[in-house]
């Protein structure tokens, strides 16, 4: 594998536990390593890290407060 994709999968730590995780992307990388933008991708949709998933999560989070908020009303 390519240092540059090596030196990228170790300083991300959620990069390095998906591919350990995912080891056939190894071989994938090996073979072509542009497709490392492909891998982080899957990765993102895997573990809900794209931007939609946050502000869903930042929205439930809110409703939460709000319902807790009249709760205590």
């Amino acid at each position: 594998m390519n240092l540059n994709i090596q030196h990228r999968i170790f300083s991300d730590e959620t990069l390095h536990r998906y591919i350990w995780e995912n080891s056939y992307w190894y071989k994938i990388l090996n073979r072509n390593p542009y497709m490392i933008d492909n891998m982080i991708q899957e990765m993102k949709d895997r573990y809900k890290l794209n931007t939609s998933d946050k502000l869903e999560r930042f929205s439930d989070r809110l409703t939460m407060l709000e319902s807790l908020l009249e709760v205590l009303k």
